[in-house]
């Protein structure tokens, strides 16, 4: 059986096993707008499940402020019933003047425009769930007032007029809204959001901060299911005005894609103009389980004027998330288009896409370098005149890091690079045959690349009978588009070792496992070669790799899963944790909690042989915590005299296309001790109609 088989097989039975509370964890399913601008205070809609008693949310990173401001629990048929009969009686109270004359509650998808472009910012769609961070907000209403009654008569209304019967993901029907302060300086780029109920922290989603300004389409409602033959009855009823929206550049654009939906932005660009129109979709929501695709695949297309269409995407290289990359031929207006693949869609089918003349890196060479003295870093890509690739920190140690140029004050997208301990060097042209093959001594890394289609790269080595000797490529989990394949062969000719594809349970988002690895025994002494291709011949500045060519080195990684726990008062809670065991390691793995909170525990645990997956129990002696806290399981092994350890990496394991099963990494473990008897303090507002029917 492969490993992902077994990764999906282990997946399945850790539900099964997984105790009661731990199923009852809350859920997200999506963000809505995954992101917004520094120096902005916005509105996000949260679709998920569980989450009744939602207190609080969480981001991480630095510069972050998030405030729960709404929840909306999904809500049944003898609910609508109740909320009726109390509409009726609420409109009793008050005069129907006063319901004609009062303004909506500012809330949900009832938000009205509280911010409009300024200073060539974007123009802000009918509906953004922008709040300026200078907006003044008024004192709430006296309960009982006539004023209070009308805003809970509005929103009694909205909550009516949103119900769905059927929605076509229960997972996504609980609604969430929360409030977000970016800070001027806020780190962009990628962070993480989660919300927190009474018993329990969800898992994370990523959340990006944006440097321009913004465009936030109306959100949807929650999708009806649709009846097969039927589908029309279920289809999102835009009005023609919200097709099209017109934007200023520079600008990201927030939106959702209903079934059958096409979404238009118009904006004016300049000849001359390098434009950069680069999409988040499928790395906002990795994986979507009842769907296939297993994401939301979309498509950009770029038309003029009149309509004539420019430029097509529906991916980048080997990623989903299409970009476009065009040279403004004249002045005019142009048009971008929006649309899943096959006309698919639904609430988490959200995207993100920014526009302008923004710095973007294609390419990088090396992919990697020697932790300590990483060496020049050449980039290529668009609008990178005047800008600096800022390297891993000096005192980095072995990994692969996020990297990014900044132009100005912009910062462009990021780009990973590989750290290692062992010697490293250039591939040498021309180099394509035994021939002529570049001699290396072990243990060694190659910078190398493709240079051009059908190009080769043969390295030789010398080797005694018995070593054992691994050949092991990084290309595609470093963002080269290469589809890696590895031959070793002896000093005659003859095949000892080929590889195509290597699984690795490490590299969460990736499903086409393109690098190649193999590890063999020597047969005897001599002269061996190892040659390095494209498996589809294709070849370019972008297609790079990193050769390892060493004796085997025994190590290994893990991945604990869930993210998030919540454990009852002085109880236990358990967790999965994975080893990636890598160049055949078999040695027993101990884990044990690194530095925990006080009241924090867990038993001995350990991963034997070649075990991928066990259980581990984590306990606490509190009766509750206010605030979740973090934690980390590291993994202990002897290897010789020496001791290897690893902190465990969380993740989520996440399911594709009703399937395959990945283990998506998180930033953080976090858990959340909860007193089950506590009850929280009513919240309703007693003797309300008494209260305003005195003079």
């Amino acid at each position: 059986m492969s490993k992902a088989k077994c990764l999906a097989v282990l997946g399945m039975a850790g539900w099964l096993i997984m105790p009661s509370a731990q199923a009852q964890r809350p859920y997200i399913g999506y963000v809505f707008p995954a992101g917004g601008q520094q120096g902005t205070t916005f509105r996000v809609k949260v679709g998920g499940q569980g989450l009744d008693g939602l207190e609080e949310a969480l981001v991480s990173g630095t510069g972050l402020k998030v405030k729960v401001a709404e929840f909306n629990k999904k809500l049944g048929p003898q609910e609508i019933q109740l909320l009726n009969e109390q509409l009726r009686d609420l409109k009793k109270l008050v005069p129907k003047s006063a319901l004609a004359s009062t303004t909506k509650p500012e809330s949900g998808d009832a938000m009205m425009m509280m911010m409009s472009s300024s200073g060539g910012g974007a123009a802000m769609a009918t509906d953004p769930m922008m709040i300026p961070s200078t907006a003044v907000r008024t004192a709430p209403p006296a309960p009982g007032s006539n004023e209070a009654i009308v805003q809970l008569i509005h929103k009694i209304e909205r909550r009516i007029r949103e119900y769905v019967l059927r929605p076509a993901c229960a997972s996504l029907a609980d609604i969430a809204f929360v409030e977000v302060t970016a800070a001027p300086d806020a780190a962009p780029g990628e962070h993480e959001l989660r919300l927190v109920t009474p018993r329990g922290v969800s898992n994370p989603l990523p959340f990006h901060i944006g440097q321009v300004p913004e465009s936030v389409r109306k959100p949807m409602r929650t999708a009806e299911f649709q009846v097969l033959g039927k589908e029309e009855l279920a289809l999102r009823k835009r009005p023609p005005e919200e097709e099209e929206v017109r934007i200023n550049l520079p600008c990201t654009v927030n939106g959702q894609i209903a079934s059958g939906e096409v979404n238009k932005y118009r904006f004016q660009a300049r000849k001359g103009q390098r434009l950069v129109i680069s999409s988040l979709a499928r790395q906002l929501i990795p994986y979507i389980a009842d769907a296939v695709p297993g994401w939301f695949q979309p498509v950009m297309v770029l038309r003029d004027a009149a309509g004539n269409e420019l430029m097509y995407d529906d991916d980048f290289r080997f990623k989903p998330d299409p970009i476009i990359l065009y040279e403004v031929p004249s002045d005019g207006e142009y048009v971008l288009n929006v649309y899943d693949a096959i006309y698919r869609g639904r609430e988490d089918f959200v995207y993100r896409i920014t526009i302008g003349e923004m710095p973007f890196v294609t390419s990088i060479f090396p992919l990697g370098g020697r932790a300590g003295a990483p060496g020049p870093i050449q980039m290529r890509g668009w609008n990178l005149d005047q800008a600096s690739l800022s390297p891993p920190p000096k005192d980095a140690g072995s990994g692969v890091f996020q990297i990014a140029a900044t132009k100005g004050r912009l910062v462009s997208n990021r780009v990973p690079f590989a750290l290692d301990t062992l010697p490293e060097c250039l591939d040498k042209e021309d180099n394509n045959s035994p021939a002529k093959a570049q001699r290396v001594q072990l243990p060694i890394i190659v910078n190398g690349r493709m240079d051009r289609r059908d190009d080769a790269d043969v390295f030789q080595f010398s080797g005694k009978a018995g070593d054992a000797v691994v050949a092991e490529v990084e290309a595609r989990r470093l963002d080269s588009p290469m589809d890696s394949q590895i031959r070793l062969t002896d000093a005659s000719g003859k095949l000892l070792a080929f590889c195509d594809d290597a699984e690795d349970l490490g590299a969460g988002v990736n499903t086409h496992h393109a690098d190649s690895y193999i590890m063999t025994k020597l047969p005897a002494d001599g002269t061996y070669y190892v040659r390095v291709a494209d498996t589809e011949r294709n070849g370019g500045e972008e297609y790079a790799y990193r050769l390892r060519i060493s004796a085997a080195q025994p190590d290994f990684a893990l991945r604990v899963v869930p993210s998030s726990i919540g454990i009852r008062s002085r109880s236990a809670e358990g967790v999965s944790v994975y080893a990636i065991r890598q160049d055949g390691f078999t040695n027993t793995i101990t884990l044990a909690l690194k530095d925990p909170p006080p009241g924090f525990s867990m038993p001995p645990a350990s991963l034997v042989g070649t075990q991928m997956v066990t259980r581990v129990t984590i306990k606490t002696d509190l009766k509750d915590t206010n605030e979740p806290v973090n934690l980390l399981i590291e993994g202990r092994a002897k290897v010789g005299s020496g001791e290897l350890a690893h902190v465990a990496v969380p993740a989520e394991d996440r399911m594709q296309a009703f399937l395959w099963r990945h283990l998506v990494p998180a930033k953080e473990l976090k858990a959340l001790v909860y007193d089950p008897s506590y009850q929280r303090p009513p919240k309703r507002v007693s003797k309300l109609a008494t209260a305003s029917s005195k003079p």
